[in-house]
């Protein structure tokens, strides 16, 4: 594992640390979660399309005029 250093203020430290407390986690095992979350936000598009695929089965019911699309 590698570390890094960040600069933050210091209030907003302690209250992420204060959260993490609360969460029974560190500030360094919420980091790590973010930065997981952070690099699988490149693959989004990639999801999209899979969902996608998978509701190509899914029917309306029918073809709708554009009235009946626009009704509320």
């Amino acid at each position: 594992m590698k570390n890094i250093t960040l600069s933050a203020d210091e209030d907003l430290i302690e209250l992420a640390r204060s959260i993490a407390r609360e969460q029974r986690s560190t500030l360094n095992a919420a980091f790590r979660e973010w930065l997981i979350q952070f690099t699988q936000r490149t693959g989004d598009g990639q999801a999209f399309d899979a969902l996608m695929k998978q509701m190509s089965g899914v029917d309306a019911g029918g073809r709708f005029s554009r009235d009946e699309l626009n009704e509320r």
